[in-house]
């Protein structure tokens, strides 16, 4: 174990390392709304539409979290000002609500003008410096209800400095949902069922990974959104199949990664499918070592903390 500083990034990899970034860009999917008609504050947070993973400004109907989930029975109309109201559908499983949209306003202007970005609730302020914070510098592909939070370290510097030392990079988009922040609640990890998320990877991406590859280069993923996208894309050769799909894979101990050789992550909570994932990747007697460590050493955990770069 090595204690070093964000900013030396790109001395700790190689030149020839290709870094794969998640390019996808938070949504203002967290509104706040009244119950009609008593008028009762609600919050809500639109997820994906309700019959497709992928992020689509044309969708009406859409699953979602509602604060307070009993006032969020079928039939109920929740009222969003001028921008026009939804209505309940149905209960999805997790406690998720299918929402019908009325919208006076376009989706995109709706969430723009009444949408804050959800922001987890161990940030507690909404402040327009946390607001901002949480998007990454070079996200270009709206769709995620939470940010890819390894690749909010980086910096105009640090993408500098990694071209100056030869390092290639290049991104693929997932839409991070609830698969990636929803603990588990199950006894055993096995009993733990994922959430499907979309993803695209671009042909030039899966190009420059199988051209890696086959010269024996490191593949370095920035987050563990990067790794189950190139993993769940892999053939059994490690070849990466281009384009757009969905996802459900859960990657616990065991599990033989064929493309991703490091792994730049932040630390995460107790019972996330993430910190499994990083102990299937490194080994969990490592990873508890490595939390003991962060731990006495009062490193920052979660969204806006610290990160650990796993080879």
């Amino acid at each position: 174990m090595e204690h070093r500083r964000f900013s030396e990034l790109p001395n700790l990899l190689r030149p020839d390392d290709l870094l794969v970034l998640n390019d996808t860009r938070v949504i203002a999917a967290r509104i706040s709304g009244r119950r009609f008609p008593t008028g009762g504050k609600v919050e809500v947070l639109l997820l994906r539409p309700a019959t497709n993973p992928t992020y689509d400004t044309r969708a009406t109907r859409w699953l979602a979290l509602v604060k307070p989930g009993r006032t969020a029975r079928p039939g109920d109309r929740i009222e969003f000002d001028r921008f026009g109201s939804a209505t309940v559908e149905a209960i999805a499983r997790d406690g998720m609500r299918v929402l019908a949209l009325d919208l006076r306003v376009p989706l995109e202007e709706f969430l723009n003008a009444a949408g804050r970005l959800p922001l987890p609730p161990y940030v507690r302020s909404d402040s327009e410096r946390n607001q901002e914070d949480y998007q990454t510098i070079f996200g270009v592909r709206p769709g995620s209800v939470a940010a890819p939070t390894a690749a909010l370290h980086f910096t105009e510097r640090t993408f500098s400095d990694l071209e100056r030392r030869g390092i290639e990079t290049c991104t693929l988009t997932l839409q991070v949902g609830l698969a990636t922040f929803r603990p588990m609640r199950t006894p055993s990890i096995d009993a733990h069922e994922m959430h499907v998320e979309a993803f695209d990877i671009p042909i030039d991406t899966a190009r420059r990974i199988d051209a890696a590859k086959n010269a024996g280069r490191r593949v370095v993923a920035v987050g563990t959104t990067v790794v189950r996208a190139l993993e769940a894309a892999a053939e059994e050769d490690g070849t990466v199949c281009a384009g757009a799909a969905c996802t459900g894979l859960f990657i616990t101990p065991g599990f033989r990664f064929r493309v991703v050789d490091a792994l730049l992550t932040n630390f995460h909570l107790p019972r996330s499918t993430l910190l499994v994932l990083v102990s299937a990747f490194a080994g969990r007697g490592r990873m508890l070592r490595a939390y003991e460590e962060a731990v006495r050493l009062r490193y920052r955990f979660f969204s806006f903390g610290d990160a650990m770069l796993i080879f």
